[in-house]
């Protein structure tokens, strides 16, 4: 069977980006059952609901939507369990300092395969406000008005 290479992204928080001013990210792995990693290949999964906490020194993810596998029996996972994350204990006490300061959380952002290996996305993220968003989205509008409008005087010049 021939090994994977490179990134497979299964499952992207677009909502995050939205609606957190993202700090820093990590890459974790994660602990799964065989049935979970079977439908996550399926490209199958779902972040919405999705967050992330370190409770005791280790960290976890909970409320994301793995779908139970179609071919499994009495063996098949449940969709929403707590799933605990692969990460080295000085990034799991740095992230644990921050969120304490508070105003911070930890967010999932991406469920993806590395080289075969099921890994999870997270980000120390600050919440934004509903100005923050507006304003965020107007500048985007205005970027965008801009390039369409750099692009035309292009093609009319030619």
């Amino acid at each position: 069977m021939p090994k994977e290479t490179g990134r497979k992204v299964v499952a992207t928080n677009r909502k995050a980006r939205h609606d957190y001013s993202i700090e820093d990210t990590y890459e974790a792995g994660l602990v799964l059952s065989g049935t979970e990693v079977k439908s996550l290949r399926e490209g199958r999964a779902s972040l919405v609901d999705g967050y992330a906490f370190i409770d005791g020194g280790e960290a976890w993810l909970d409320a994301v939507y793995i779908p139970e596998w179609g071919s499994g029996s009495w063996t098949n996972h449940a969709t929403r369990r707590k799933r605990k994350l692969l990460l080295h204990k000085e990034q799991i006490l740095k992230i644990s300092h921050r969120i304490k300061d508070g105003g911070y959380t930890l967010v999932p952002l991406q469920i993806y395969f590395n080289e075969g290996k099921a890994k999870v996305e997270i980000a120390v993220a600050k919440g934004k406000r509903e100005y923050d968003k507006r304003q965020a989205l107007r500048e985007r509008q205005d970027t965008r008005e801009a390039q369409r409008a750099i692009s035309t005087r292009r093609n009319l010049g030619d």
